[in-house]
């Protein structure tokens, strides 16, 4: 399409439908990126911003305002309304269902990450392989096993976050650096300052 007909095209579109092209194409980036990473493993990172969290019993969160999720969200978001323009239907009405779609695809993203990291904790992570490694304290944990805190650890290839308790006298503030010395309960990390 030569540049004439692209500034035809575009003079010619409403001004939802150019609102619905700017957010599709960068967000459309975006989202194969986070693709292609989660699937040579670079998305295994946690996510850097705010997340709604709905505490399970397994300990696991169930995350759904995270950067992957909103990238996913304004990505259908925008296809969705750009499609039902096309197909007719007024403006007001394409917002509603780009909306819909748009906080479906977060919710079956939140889903499926949840899915992953639930069969990742149980069924691939061998906890005890945490045993002498060296990490670094996420929320506070208090001293002699008042309190469960959390660490961030290297197990297996990958950086998580996991519970700790500690039978050290003094509490290990966010930021110090422990050592894993043993697993309780199969599930709980005690750990003690690192002797340098």
């Amino acid at each position: 399409m030569s540049m004439e007909a692209l500034n035809i095209w575009w003079s010619n579109l409403t001004l939802l439908l150019k609102i619905y092209w700017i957010i599709a194409i960068p967000f459309s980036v975006f989202f194969l990126l986070q693709l292609i990473a989660s699937f040579i493993g670079g998305g295994d990172s946690p996510d850097s911003d705010v997340n709604a969290d709905v505490e399970t019993d397994h300990g696991i969160a169930f995350q759904f305002l995270t950067l992957k999720n909103m990238i996913g969200f304004f990505a259908i978001f925008s296809w969705a309304g750009i499609a039902a323009i096309d197909s007719g239907f007024s403006e007001g009405t394409s917002l509603v269902i780009s909306l819909i779609s748009g906080l479906l695809m977060m919710t079956l993203m939140a889903g499926a990450f949840y899915m992953m990291s639930k069969m990742n904790v149980n069924g691939n992570l061998k906890i005890e392989r945490a045993i002498g490694q060296v990490g670094e304290v996420y929320l506070t944990i208090q001293s002699k096993r008042k309190g469960i805190g959390k660490v961030q650890i290297n197990v297996m290839g990958s950086l998580r976050t996991m519970d700790a308790m500690t039978d050290d006298g003094h509490d290990l503030p966010t930021g110090k650096v422990v050592t894993v010395s043993q697993v309780l309960n199969d599930n709980i990390l005690l750990v003690t300052a690192h002797k340098h």
